[in-house]
């Protein structure tokens, strides 16, 4: 398999990571195009728990929650780590807005999220202490099959913050994302199947 130059960066920039860093993902895509960017949520999660690194899950997609809680079964199912709801990670429902909700998450993210999925108060799980802005976080990745997708993150919250944010898309949102990647703003990009 030949390895894509975007996607190395993608690799390297995570592999950076430290245990007990912060990553958020967010979850803007559905059924449609879950071939496409389901396996590299698989991938990406797998990395991101074998460094020790604490998982943020939102969701801008109706769908996102469904879609999440797939690849966390999935990689709980494969029993290669022992990951454990609100330890190791934690998930949001869905909040409907696009880029309003990135602006609420890069500046005030107790104010939108005030339980998790499962209707815990977010003051009860300490893997919230110290979350309370998207400058709390050590990276933030973007799985996106449209609007809203690395281009709000890079607008409203990752480049105003300076928080590195990678993005993995359908193939034909590639082109959109590239001036994000060439210009920095974006740490390389898994782009489509072949990018997973």
């Amino acid at each position: 398999i030949k390895i894509d130059n975007n996607t190395k960066v993608v690799f390297e920039s995570i592999n950076e990571l430290k245990d007990g860093d912060k990553v958020l993902l967010s979850f803007a895509y559905g059924a449609s195009t879950m071939p496409e960017v389901h396996p590299m949520v698989i991938a990406l999660l797998n990395h991101l728990f074998s460094k020790g690194v604490k998982v943020y899950i939102v969701s801008l997609w109706p769908e996102g929650p469904i879609m999440a809680q797939q690849a966390i079964t999935s990689v709980k199912e494969s029993d290669i780590f022992d990951i454990e709801d609100g330890k190791n990670y934690i998930m949001f429902d869905y909040k409907v807005g696009g880029f309003v909700v990135i602006k609420g998450i890069a500046d005030n993210f107790r104010e939108l999220y005030k339980q998790d999925y499962n209707g815990k108060p977010i003051e009860e799980l300490s893997i919230m202490n110290d979350v309370y802005s998207v400058a709390d976080f050590d990276f933030v990745f973007d799985f996106s099959a449209g609007v809203p997708g690395n281009a709000e993150w890079v607008q409203y919250a990752c480049d105003p913050k300076d928080v590195p944010l990678s993005s993995g898309c359908t193939s034909i949102m590639v082109t959109d994302a590239i001036p994000y990647v060439e210009s920095g703003q974006l740490k390389g990009i898994l782009a489509g199947m072949p990018g997973a």
